[in-house]
């Protein structure tokens, strides 16, 4: 029998940490804290809603960060 895959670990990362950053700084924190994908995104943008581990959320509006979320 195969062995159940393990997935890959997340960075323990408060996801609140990020709101309010100006953006371009938000995504170097986050790739030096681990996250393997930082995705920005504007305000309602059509996004898929598959998770992905490792990828961080972004929703930017005026170059600063108002809501971060994981997956």
């Amino acid at each position: 029998m195969a062995p159940i895959p393990t997935p890959p670990a997340e960075p323990h990362d408060s996801t609140d940490a990020y709101v309010g950053l100006e953006a371009e700084r938000a995504e170097r924190l986050a790739r030096e804290r681990g996250w393997t994908t930082v995705r920005t995104l504007p305000p309602g943008a059509i996004i898929t809603m598959e998770y992905r581990v490792g990828r961080l959320n972004f929703e930017v509006r005026d170059g600063r960060v108002g809501r971060a979320w994981k997956g």
